[in-house]
């Protein structure tokens, strides 16, 4: 009984090492070539050290056939503090699959949502997804539905923000159209509801991805897009100066930084450094 026991924790462990793990080395390597992050260096970056607690990290979907099982279905769900302050957050991992929504997958991402929606914290999604698994058919389409579902339930409640980091593509795309702050990735982001390839199939048009679905027309045209920064860092980190603005939830009034300055103070950087004669003759 003991040695079954101790079989059980091994397996157990390797289990959450290949979860941590997610699409494995090469395709980690390959994700860094992009100039992108992967999912749970995104997380590290955006919450508060040591704050996350995640949710169904060996929760593993249908796969993808020849391919197996990926422990966590390729998102990685749970909650955080930013500067303090609670939020909800998933992160997809495009090094799994592509990052593309399947049931399981769905499933994490609409008990996240749930959960922030209870606790009244902000939800966080950090996309980067080829949009529906289509080795699980029709499963994945009535999936995204369960999403766009709580986005309307959550509108209003809590604040929703999505950051667009890789070429996401359909699903993957209306959700975040529907939240109140997105952010865009400049030249390594996309959102478009299909890709060029099939626009050139069915209208014979060639059109880069750039042109297509990327920052500088979303963010110059269609409107989709609030904010455009350069790198993934630069994108977190004004998501955390973003947070800082917004209440938790409709309950609550925005914070308020306490601006009251006393009339008799000094400032030793002004004696110390005293303006020209000609400030005061113009004043």
């Amino acid at each position: 009984m003991k040695l079954q026991e101790n079989d059980n924790l091994a397996t157990l462990e390797n289990m959450k090492e290949a979860a941590l793990q997610g699409g494995g080395t090469q395709r980690i390597e390959v994700q860094h070539r992009k100039h992108k992050l992967t999912a749970r260096e995104r997380l590290e970056l955006l919450l508060d050290p040591g704050s996350f607690e995640e949710f169904d990290l060996l929760k593993a979907g249908q796969g993808a056939r020849g391919e197996g099982e990926y422990p966590g279905d390729g998102v990685i769900t749970g909650h955080g503090t930013i500067d303090g302050r609670e939020v909800c957050i998933f992160s997809q991992d495009f090094t799994i699959l592509g990052g593309s929504l399947g049931e399981a997958h769905s499933g994490k991402i609409s008990k996240i949502m749930d959960h922030a929606v209870r606790v009244g914290a902000p939800i966080i999604g950090l996309n980067d997804s080829g949009g529906a698994r289509i080795q699980e058919g029709v499963d994945s389409l009535a999936a995204y539905g369960e999403i766009f579902s709580r986005n309307v339930m959550a509108s209003g409640v809590v604040p929703q923000i999505s950051c667009i980091m890789g070429p996401c593509a359909g699903g993957a795309v209306y959700s975040p159209a529907m939240t109140d702050f997105t952010f865009m990735v400049d030249s390594s982001s996309f959102m478009f509801v299909t890709g060029p390839n099939v626009v050139k199939t069915v209208t014979h048009q060639e059109i880069s991805a750039e042109d297509l679905g990327g920052a500088g027309v979303h963010s110059t045209r269609s409107g989709v897009a609030h904010f455009v920064l350069p790198n993934d860092i630069l994108c977190l980190r004004e998501v955390r100066r973003l947070i800082n603005y917004l209440p938790s939830n409709h309950k609550q009034r925005a914070p308020i930084l306490d601006l009251r300055d006393p009339v008799d103070r000094t400032d030793p950087a002004f004696w110390s450094h005293p303006c020209p004669d000609w400030w005061w003759i113009s004043k």
